[in-house]
């Protein structure tokens, strides 16, 4: 039997069940839900008490549906902040809407959100949202609509690697992805954890899948990954289509492998763009190739420390960007790893965070390479002339 809530006394349940939060979602005059007056305020209740805690952790969120962790953290990560806009004037200018309120059965439903303001007189949605909500003990849980939205998808596995797929699948690339996650591992001691891939074609179709109805921020976009960590699973969409040079990016891989071996607090972001030209190369293009056009690019210009500190982007647009340092960088990586081991690699890249002068990345070479800026051109043209001889 349909229940309709009048915008007053829905208003009061929210305030019942938003002890915890300022600013309670807020519930349009349209809206009905099934089901009896208890159940609407478990709901409501349940939905306040979720986003009242999207500040924290999202595996600390005590009505995230614990078995759809990982999905569901890739879809709150989306959801922080959707509140405001852009500037410290912005804040709480988008205001949460539930627009739907859909009973799946009589412990569940499918709930959406919208984001919705009003920027320079013209009404703006800054995001929508579609989860599910089930109820256990008295309340509701929620989750990414991820698994019931790919559940005729076919699966393809390799030992902790699963790929879900709803088209035809690049066998060979899908191995070579495989193969190269097992050698980046195997050289950093990573941790053993599952790996869930879902091969999505492009960058609308993982938002929806995932449970993004729309963000401005992804307007226009249509190609790019979403991911989480959670529950010892590394989670990912791929919003591009298999046989695309950037999907299942082994520049991408590296990156999200080393992530789970070291703490990101201390990896030196040009040192990791750097290794991973070096072991996955970059938007398709392999390290040797980079290195050709990196090459091509410098001509004669031999004066690499003022190259490495300009930092040009060589690369054929700002999109497709492949910048200078972090070829230079490659390059001492590659030798280091030759010269000392990849223990020593990772001493560098564990560096700490860029700084502006770039004082303790060049503390760091120092200590572990030799190289210093009195001998950087020195050192690095050797470096270019032996990498040229390849």
């Amino acid at each position: 039997m349909f229940k309709k809530y009048t915008f007053a006394l829905l208003l009061a349940l929210c305030a019942i069940g938003s002890y915890a939060q300022t600013k309670p979602v807020i519930i349009p005059p349209y809206l009905h839900i099934q089901g009896d007056s208890v159940q609407g305020k478990q709901l409501i209740a349940s939905l306040n008490d979720l986003l009242s805690q999207l500040s924290k952790p999202n595996k600390e969120n005590t009505l995230v549906l614990k078995d759809a962790l990982p999905e569901t953290s890739a879809l709150l990560d989306e959801m922080r902040n959707m509140t405001d806009g852009k500037g410290a004037d912005k804040k709480d200018i988008y205001p949460c809407y539930l627009t739907n309120a859909a009973m799946l059965d009589s412990a569940s439903y499918l709930i959406q959100l919208a984001y919705m303001g009003v920027t320079n007189s013209v009404p703006v949605l800054r995001a929508a949202f579609t989860f599910t909500a089930q109820k256990a003990e008295g309340r509701f849980y929620f989750s990414s609509p991820l698994k019931s939205n790919t559940r005729g998808w076919k699966l393809k596995s390799d030992g902790s690697f699963s790929f879900y797929y709803s088209t035809a699948l690049n066998l060979d690339k899908v191995n070579i992805y495989v193969k190269k996650a097992r050698e980046f591992d195997k050289r950093l001691h990573a941790p053993v954890y599952q790996t869930q891939i879902y091969l999505c074609n492009n960058l609308p179709n993982a938002m929806r899948l995932l449970g993004i109805d729309y963000k401005l921020d992804y307007n226009g976009y249509g190609q790019s990954n979403l991911s989480a960590f959670e529950n010892n699973i590394d989670l990912s969409l791929t919003g591009r289509e298999v046989n695309d040079p950037a999907a299942l990016d082994l520049h991408d891989l590296w990156h999200s492998r080393l992530h789970r071996a070291v703490s990101v607090a201390v990896i030196n972001k040009p040192l990791d763009e750097a290794s991973a030209y070096l072991y996955g190369g970059s938007w398709g293009i392999s390290w040797p190739e980079i290195f050709k056009r990196f090459k091509s690019y410098m001509g004669d210009n031999k004066d690499w420390l003022t190259a490495f500190n300009d930092n040009k982007n060589f690369g054929v647009n700002q999109q497709y960007h492949l910048y200078v340092s972090y070829v230079i960088n490659a390059l001492i990586v590659q030798q280091l790893e030759k010269d000392k081991g990849f223990a020593a690699v990772i001493e560098l890249i564990s560096c700490g965070k860029k700084e502006a002068d770039n004082e303790n990345y060049f503390k760091a070479l120092e200590k572990i390479t030799g190289i210093t800026k009195a001998n950087f051109n020195n050192r690095v043209g050797k470096l270019v002339e032996a990498e040229a001889k390849k």
